[in-house]
């Protein structure tokens, strides 16, 4: 098994989680919403030595994806997100970066589907669709280290907002009692804002659930 190790930043206007998942043997990062602060992402990059693999997208939100599109370019990687997410990427309203007075497309080169398994960087991540938040919200689990990114979709003692273009309540508590709360108790949860959790944690005190 992969040893993981985890390093967290907040980037962009609204301090967003973005999260390195380095493989310890090899360096290899994967590049979890990188929603701005590129120049900080590369310098913590170069400084360390990582080796870029691809980046990963929960969802299309601005603050969120901005700054994909220079890491792509940076280090020729892909960029992934769900295929019902197409749309949220590449419209500015839908993808909110007309809050900033700006007009941004964003885009992917490889749309995963529901349960779809990643092989990057020496680990194996599994895809969980879990719309809400947005049309193609996921979540990326990686089993054999017990630790779940969660994007938007759940936060410590909450959930992500629903009054978004696309988003919808029920489709979002449908998602996290679906697909992750029959996860076990000890998976750290790493999500999109605040500070990280366990399934376990949420099942027995997010009042949403």
């Amino acid at each position: 098994m992969a040893d993981l190790k985890i390093e967290e930043y907040q980037v962009g206007a609204i301090s967003t989680n973005c999260y390195f998942l380095i493989n310890s043997d090899t360096k290899e990062v994967l590049i979890v919403d990188p929603g701005g602060s590129t120049e900080m992402l590369e310098t913590k990059i170069r400084q360390e030595q990582l080796k870029p693999v691809a980046v990963l997208l929960t969802h299309g939100h601005f603050d969120h994806a901005s700054g994909a599109e220079d890491l792509k370019n940076t280090y020729g990687i892909q960029i992934y997100a769900h295929a019902d997410e197409k749309y949220t990427l590449e419209d500015p309203q839908i993808n909110l970066s007309t809050m900033l007075g700006i007009s941004e497309q964003y885009h992917a080169d490889v749309y995963v589907r529901e349960g779809e398994v990643l092989h990057l960087g020496g680990f194996d991540l599994e895809v969980l669709h879990t719309p809400g938040h947005t049309e193609g919200g996921v979540c990326y689990y990686l089993k054999e280290q017990k630790v779940l990114v969660s994007g938007d979709t759940l936060f410590c003692t909450s959930i992500g907002r629903t009054d978004f273009p696309n988003g919808s309540f029920s489709d979002l508590i449908r998602s996290i009692k679906e697909k992750l709360m029959v996860l076990p108790d000890d998976v750290q949860v790493l999500p999109g804002h605040e500070g990280k959790t366990y399934i376990g944690y949420e099942r027995d005190h997010n009042p949403y659930l």
